[in-house]
């Protein structure tokens, strides 16, 4: 896995990776930017949107089909 800080270009994984992020400020995670809001969520697309979140994405996983070839889902 790749360390990454762009803004991921699926829209599950950036709502996924926000949602995660707002939980730790939520906890009390001081934030990485300059916040415009007051809301643990709008700081964390800051955030994102910024390129200050370093995050993993998961490898895309191989499949084998039955007759031996391999794809990528």
């Amino acid at each position: 896995m790749t360390v990454q800080s762009e803004a991921p270009e699926c829209m599950f994984a950036f709502v996924v990776i926000a949602a995660r992020r707002a939980r730790q400020l939520m906890a009390g995670a001081p934030p990485m930017v300059a916040p415009r809001s007051h809301k643990p969520t709008r700081i964390a697309v800051e955030e994102l949107e910024s390129g200050v979140l370093e995050y993993q994405l998961p490898e895309e996983p191989v499949i084998e089909e039955k007759d031996g070839k391999r794809k990528k889902d």
